[in-house]
């Protein structure tokens, strides 16, 4: 048992105290303190046992009590105690500040522990607890530099000062700096080896931050072994072991949060991650308990915002979206800066988004991606969002780099491929194949409607066999499947036979009495519908029909089945049964805008034009003007009604037109993207005259209807033709008639050749007319309109040929056989019987045949007088080419005759300079084979002898060498040399080696001459040694000559040789002077 002694003043008794009966009342020891003055370090030890029973208020009464003035006055030489029991207080309402939720409570608190910290600092400004106190203070209040500043202060004058290293290793945590705050926690560690376990909590701390998680692992548990009940140290390994993401190490972590709880039921970590927890469990009630009380305990920003989370998650996935996004937003202001708890804001998005407030939800989600740019769910969620908000292109960039991060993810691309279903149908395909092919590889089922839509893109693109593919893999297996086989082509047959009728449901009753069930899946009528579709658009209308009627059997209110039938028999000219069918389905709906509008359009045809007008109305008011199509079908009635074949009465023509482009002007404003609009406002517009403007407007449409494949709009080409037409551009109307032809007709309208032929008639191009004529009548053979024309333009044609100054025969004939045809044309429709009905005059008929055989008649002339021209004029055409040939001839033989004697010129110098070069190597070969190995040897070690005399000589004779030397070409240097080699290949007997031998000024100055002048020519020639250097070659080349003159007994008759060869070789310096360079070249070979 604890006792403290107080001793009794004036006395040697004491007083003692239990400190663990301490009574309730603090006054009672207090006046025994006061009253025996007992040492202030007494009273500090009361006051700390006070507060470690929880008794906060004695502790408190009793230091405040001990701070008091008097008692300052009566201690005022005890410093230490007096700053320690300020400081205590200090700690204290520091603590209560830190812990206050209400913030004018907090700054109170905050203020009086300030206070006590500077009367502390009052007494002693060096104490170092006062300035720990102090940073401690700041960092709760968080002016984490200015307590770094205190800490720094301490730790000057004491590096090693635990509380201060404890507080600077905070500071540096709080500001990210984990490396820092582990050193100063090992430091600390260092300098007191058996500090609490809280030192080893925050390396632990340090090292999760690190990433160090085993070694922080480590701290945690070294932490629960110092301290069994240490909470944080618990949530942390609670923490480190949910993270693991295996079910035994959840279930680890979820026991230690539990332990946690039980030791300590207010830690609101604990708290928040039991929340967590629960909310994953279903248990929707006890995480609105844990979050409540979370709250209620804490006032850390970051913990009170995964509290307001984990509530508003609870409300979320209840459906209370109100709720939830109020939550979501209070735990959005808890945080400071998104990136240090981002959940909120995609939540509040969430919620923003189901609630439609598009706007708020784009801003959260933006933050989100801010943070994590490559989040697919936040990149697919803003392109909803863009969708929403018409940005189009923005939605399919930000869908295509989700499908482009994860290309694995089946939705992202679904989604951009119903995004780009409208404007790229061709990404869009490219898109739901991807998704088809992902969902195939993870062994999922594709969904109907991605298979649904890849056939409806391929419809729409022309691929019809892959589009019926894909629609009979949506479909699967079923009725529809023995409806179309072959093997029940019998009932087909059957049904067939009543086709006209359209209703006949017998078929289906039949099926069943054979024991087959029919049935139809909610989710594959539109698939069946659309494949039907496609039977109708390859024209197997029997089997399109009774898909259609499968549909109706099952379901009778599938109003567009009825519509389809209707436009089966319409397209057979069947009208009346069109008219019931479309009656049947306004039975199901009788204000279907589009039932009403498809009837309008068949009474029209059937030229029933007041119920046609009563009819568009009513569409027009069943959906209150809003129906862009009964309103433009009104628009199509006026503008109709105003161009009746009937008499015109030019003021209802106006007020019809006017009424018309009101109707396609409300249209427009309604939808601005109604291509079928403007172009009737444009065909309004042309009918009054105003062709820019109605020019202006075609191109748009044209150009907006050509961006896409699900519109084909021939009749704005056609529009934009007659344009041109009436501005008498021609040209362009041709080509856009041309176009519209091939693209949307494949060269088979009758009526768009007749606009061709029509432009091409205006422009006076009869050829083209006449055929694009020909054409039309070969496509409606029993047109007599376009006979007419061709006749028309046959005889316009021959008339504007004879009228012609200038005429070639040729065109004369062709005049004359369109003549012949045009008359024969006219004179087959003046006996037509039906003639009259067709809307021709037989007068008029004969009055063109009249004329047709008057030209005809004048043509005949015409082409004789052209015949006649045309033969003088191949005559004379003849004469001048006969003339042209014999000059081409007489000039190809004279280049020839050239040729052949610039060849045989060339050959004649090419076999002479082989020639000489033959010669040359046949006399170099003698000269190596006639001089002895041995006679070389002794030759080349008498050349240093020789050097010094012949150096002499080449100095003083060198004048006159030079001189000779350019006196004579190269091709007569060559030829001496040669010469005089063959001389000096005759030895005659042994002793020239001994004269070989003598010294070479026993040699007379003719000799030196004529030896320096052969030297020269055998340089020439190329003979000279090509390893000597060039300045000695000539000396060297000199003593050679001598000492191979030497051998001769009698010098006189190879001096006389010499000049002999000399004169012969100068006869043919006239010819070799032009090949001196080639020649020269060739015989430059290297003596031995």
């Amino acid at each position: 048992m604890a006792c403290v002694y107080i001793p009794v003043q004036n006395s040697e008794e004491e007083v003692r105290v239990a400190l663990d009966q301490l009574p309730r009342d603090a006054s009672d020891i207090l006046d025994i303190l006061k009253a025996e003055q007992a040492p202030l370090d007494l009273w500090l030890i009361i006051a700390r046992e006070y507060f470690k029973q929880g008794k906060v208020e004695q502790f408190r009464q009793i230091l405040e009590e001990g701070s008091s003035p008097e008692i300052d006055e009566y201690y005022a030489d005890v410093r230490y105690e007096r700053i320690a029991i300020l400081n205590a207080l200090g700690v204290y309402y520091t603590y209560l500040g830190k812990i206050e939720t209400k913030q004018r409570e907090k700054e109170e608190h905050f203020i009086l522990a300030t206070q006590y910290y500077n009367k502390a600092s009052r007494i002693d400004m060096h104490e170092p607890s006062t300035w720990v106190g102090k940073g401690q203070l700041l960092l709760a209040k968080g002016e984490v530099e200015q307590a770094s500043s205190a800490f720094k202060i301490v730790l000057e004058a004491d590096r090693d000062n635990v509380p201060a290293l404890l507080g600077q290793a905070c500071v540096e945590f709080n500001r990210g700096r984990y490396s820092d705050s582990l050193e100063l926690y090992k430091r600390a560690l260092q300098v007191h080896p058996s500090c609490p376990g809280a030192i080893r909590l925050g390396i632990g701390l340090c090292r999760y931050k690190l990433g160090q998680l085993g070694k922080a692992r480590q701290a945690f548990q070294r932490a629960l072994q110092l301290d069994p009940e240490n909470v944080e140290a618990l949530v942390a390994l609670a923490v480190m072991d949910l993270q693991a993401n295996e079910a035994a190490e959840i279930r680890k972590g979820m026991e230690k949060m539990q332990r946690a709880f039980e030791i300590y039921p207010y830690c609101a970590m604990a708290l928040n991650y039991l929340a967590n927890h629960f909310f994953f469990t279903g248990q929707h009630f006890l995480v609105e308990q844990l979050t409540e009380t979370a709250l209620a305990v804490t006032n850390h920003g970051p913990t009170k915002s995964h509290s307001y989370y984990n509530l508003a998650r609870s409300y979320h996935s209840k459906g209370d979206y109100e709720k939830a996004g109020l939550y979501y937003m209070a735990s959005v202001k808890e945080i400071n800066k998104p990136h240090e708890f981002i959940f909120p804001y995609y939540g509040l998005g969430q919620v923003q988004l189901k609630l439609g407030d598009f706007r708020s939800a784009l801003t959260n989600f933006e933050k989100v991606l801010e943070i994590y740019p490559d989040n697919c769910e936040t990149l697919k969620a803003l392109g909803h969002i863009y969708v929403q908000l018409g940005q189009i292109e923005k939605a399919q960039e930000l869908l295509r780099k989700a499908a482009k991060i994860d290309p694995r993810d089946a939705q992202a691309f679904i989604d951009l491929g119903e995004l780009l279903i409208s404007s790229d149908t061709g990404a869009a395909l490219d898109a739901f194949k991807t998704a088809r092919t992902l969902l195939k590889k993870a062994g999922e089922e594709v969904p109907i409607e991605v298979l649904n839509n890849i056939g409806v893109i391929h419809f729409e693109k022309g691929e019809f066999e892959s589009a019926h593919q894909s629609f009979k893999d949506a479909l699967g297996d079923g009725i529809w499947l023995t409806l179309l086989d072959s093997k029940t082509k019998p009932y087909v047959i059957d049904a067939s036979a009543s086709m006209l009728q359209f209703k006949d449901m017998q078929l289906f009753h039949r099926f069943e009495n054979d024991g087959n069930h029919v049935e139809l899946p909610w989710n594959k009528v539109t698939v069946l519908f659309n494949l039907a579709r496609l039977l109708e658009q390859i024209h197997d209308t029997v089997a399109a029909s009774v898909l259609y009627r499968l549909i109706l059997f099952k379901y009778q209110d599938y109003v567009d089945a009825y519509l389809r039938l209707a436009a089966i028999a319409k397209a057979r000219n069947n009208l009346q049964l069109s008219i019931e069918l479309v009656n049947e389905a306004l039975k199901v709906n009788g204000k279907y805008p589009n039932a009403l509008s498809m009837l309008g359009d068949l009474e029209l045809k059937n030229d029933d034009w007041v119920k046609a007008k009563e009819t568009f109305r009513a569409a027009s008011d069943a959906t209150d003007g809003k129906d862009s199509y009964a309103t433009l079908s009104l628009g199509n009635w006026n503008y109709f009604a105003a161009l009746r074949n009937e008499k015109r009465a030019p003021k209802l023509e106006a007020t019809h037109l006017e009424k018309a482009k009101e109707l396609y002007t409300r249209v427009i404003v309604q939808h601005t993207s109604n291509l079928y609009a403007a172009n009737g406002a444009g065909v309004v517009l042309a009918e009054k005259g105003q062709f820019d403007v109605s020019k202006d407007l075609f191109t748009q449409v044209q150009e907006a209807a050509s961006g896409s494949v699900f519109v084909q709009m021939p009749d704005v080409w056609i529009n934009l033709a007659h344009v041109y037409f009436a501005q008498g551009n021609f040209a362009l109307a041709m080509k856009m008639y041309q176009n519209c032809l091939r693209k949307f007709y494949y060269n088979t309208d009758a009526q768009i050749l007749l606009y061709l032929a029509r432009t091409h008639y205006e422009a006076e191009q009869w050829q083209d007319c006449k055929k694009s004529l020909l054409r039309a009548i070969h496509l409606a053979p029993s047109n007599y309109t376009l006979r007419f024309d061709a006749g028309v333009a046959m005889q316009k044609f021959s008339a504007s040929t004879l009228q012609k100054t200038r005429r070639t025969a040729d065109e004369v004939r062709s005049t004359v056989a369109e003549l012949e045809n045009a008359v024969r044309v006219f004179s087959h429709l003046s006996a037509a019987s039906n003639l009259h009905l067709h809307g021709f005059d037989e007068k008029k008929i004969n009055t063109h045949v009249e004329y047709c055989k008057h030209l005809l008649d004048a043509a005949k002339i015409h082409r004789e007088a052209a015949e006649r021209e045309e033969q003088q004029n191949r005559q004379r055409q003849e004469a001048a080419r006969q003339a042209a040939l014999a000059e081409e001839a007489r000039r190809k033989a004279e280049e020839q005759k050239k040729y052949l004697l610039e060849k045989r010129k060339l050959e004649d110098e090419q076999k002479r300079l082989r020639q000489q070069e033959e010669h040359f190597q046949r006399v170099k070969e003698q000269w190596r084979s006639s001089t002895p190995a041995s006679k070389r040897r002794e030759r080349s070690e008498n050349d240093d002898d020789e050097v010094g005399h012949s150096e002499k000589r080449r100095r003083k004779g060198g004048k006159r060498r030079k001189k000779d030397k350019s006196s004579r070409s190269h091709y007569e240097t060559e030829y001496a040399e040669a010469d005089m080699m063959d001389y000096r290949e005759e030895p005659e007997d042994e002793d020239a080696s001994m004269n070989y031998r003598e010294p070479i000024g026993q040699m007379n100055d003719q000799d030196d001459d004529v030896e320096e002048n052969a030297n020269d020519r055998l340089a020439a020639a190329g003979l000279e040694d090509s390893d000597v250097d060039d300045e000695m070659a000539p000396s060297i080349t000199a003593a050679r000559r001598r000492r191979a003159l030497s051998e001769s007994d009698d010098d006189e008759p190879f001096e006389r040789q010499l000049r002999d060869n000399t004169d012969e070789l100068q006869d043919s310096d006239g010819e070799l002077r032009e090949n001196d360079h080639k020649s020269n070249g060739g015989a430059a070979l290297d003596d031995d």
